[in-house]
């Protein structure tokens, strides 16, 4: 047994000397901490604050270093200079989607987020086209985001208590399947610890274990998604689109004698669970987060309904041309996201070609991570102030980047500003927010922040007003 040890050590640290051999032939990668053999720097890496651990490494080795997941190198971007360097001021360069284990099973590269070359070019594209032929950005989904607002209102009203880990609850949180499943899963895939594991181990996925759940309940999602394609299919009429669906099963028609066309029904449902997947677990947990900041800071919410009162009243719904004259709550809707940090380190990118970055050469294909450390005074308190100049007038800032930066950014950042915007003024126009404990007793600290980060339960409740 001894004798079998020395030898699966050896042979780790060769395949790890022959990993660094080949990387710093193509390139010199930025230094790091030293990895260990076959597991990397995991070890060194706090599962439940990520973002820290960089930071961390950041006062070591400087804005730009490399971490290894396991055997595979991941360049890291610590900071607002080195990130615009490179996903700004060199966009193309560093468009590329990095290496994501445990979505590459589930989405095997189709759809819209962790595609690459043409297909990432085509794909976001159409969808981006078909989205605003539908109306994102009118007027049209505003007022469809206020009849789900006023929806929100009325079932609030039927109760005194919410937990709003319970998005059952919730009717704008609904998804496709069963919320109870995909909360878990969701909070599967944000858990730092198991998305290191996995993406440095990805032959994990042959033994037991909670990344099963997460594939098992993409089966069911993927299952549902081709039956209401399926029913698409029987009533469609090309001349009359009436959703992303039609649209995209229109241009498969018309590109059906294209062997290279992009246009397939593998990019269909992967789209289309992009979509719901990204679109839902982010908005509804920066609204959870941002109704227990304001539970924390009652002071800020109050400030925020006495603007809505002096704007809007209480005779009709808030609309997107009131933010403009609504200067506080606006501070205080990015405040949240900015305080919140919902996904730290973003998706990895990956660099599309051999690129000289700094003083260093970084080879086709590796990983990037960004991390943006606050650059705001006080970034661990919670101040609208951070977006508000000397007159109380609205101020933007080149380092908020909720929805990252770049050639990757966000395609739904629009309709997500929107959502978050009427959504929590609807509530705080209709409702008084109580604890159910003394603010300061409340923790606002994340259960988890890596991946993503992840708020602790709690619950209050909704006084009419």
């Amino acid at each position: 047994m001894d004798l079998f040890i020395i030898l699966v050590i050896c042979l780790s640290c060769l395949i790890l000397l022959s990993l660094w051999n080949r990387s710093y032939a193509k390139g010199k990668l930025p230094p790091g901490p030293t990895p260990l053999p076959i597991i990397g720097n995991i070890l060194q890496l706090k599962t439940k604050n990520l973002s820290k651990s960089i930071s961390v490494l950041a006062k070591d080795y400087g804005p730009v270093f490399t971490i290894y997941f396991g055997m595979k190198p991941t360049v890291v971007l610590h900071g607002y200079k080195a990130i615009k360097e490179a996903l700004i001021d060199q966009g193309e360069v560093f468009s590329g989607r990095g290496s994501f284990p445990v979505i590459e099973k589930i989405a095997q590269g189709f759809g819209v987020i962790f595609s690459n070359g043409d297909r990432w070019k085509q794909i976001p594209r159409f969808s981006l086209m078909v989205l605003r032929n539908m109306g994102m950005g009118k007027k049209t989904v505003e007022d469809r985001i206020q009849e789900e607002a006023l929806c929100l209102v009325e079932a609030l009203k039927k109760t005194n208590v919410l937990s709003p880990s319970n998005s059952e609850c919730i009717p704008v949180q609904e998804f496709l399947i069963n919320n109870k499943d995909q909360r878990l899963v969701n909070e599967l895939m944000m858990d730092s610890f198991f998305f290191q594991l996995y993406n440095a181990f990805p032959f994990l996925r042959v033994l037991p274990g909670s990344h099963n759940v997460i594939f098992k309940n993409y089966a069911l999602q993927r299952s549902f998604i081709l039956e209401k394609v399926k029913e698409h299919q029987e009533s469609l009429d090309i001349n009359n689109p009436r959703d992303f669906i039609d649209y995209f099963l229109i241009q498969m028609e018309k590109e059906k004698h294209n062997k290279e066309s992009e246009f397939t029904m593998d990019n269909l449902v992967a789209t289309i669970w992009d979509m719901f997947s990204a679109g839902t677990e982010t908005t509804s947990t920066t609204m959870r987060y941002g109704l227990l900041l304001l539970l924390k800071h009652p002071e800020i919410s109050a400030k925020v309904r006495e603007e809505i009162d002096h704007v809007v009243g209480k005779n009709r719904s808030v609309c997107m041309q009131d933010r403009s004259r609504m200067p506080y709550t606006d501070a205080v809707v990015h405040e949240i996201q900015r305080y919140i940090d919902l996904v730290p380190t973003s998706l990895p990118h990956a660099v599309t070609q051999d690129i000289r970055f700094r003083e260093y050469l970084i080879p086709k294909g590796t990983t990037i991570l960004t991390a943006l450390t606050s650059e705001f005074p006080n970034p661990e308190k919670f101040d609208p102030g951070h977006f508000l100049d000397e007159s109380g007038n609205f101020k933007k800032s080149d380092y908020f980047m909720a929805f990252s930066a770049g050639k990757r950014i966000c395609a739904g950042e629009g309709l997500a500003r929107m959502e978050l915007f009427l959504i929590l003024t609807t509530i705080l126009q209709n409702f008084t927010l109580k604890p159910l404990v003394d603010p300061k007793d409340i923790d606002t600290t994340p259960v988890h922040k890596g991946f993503g980060s992840i708020p602790p339960f709690y619950e209050l409740c909704f006084i009419p007003v």
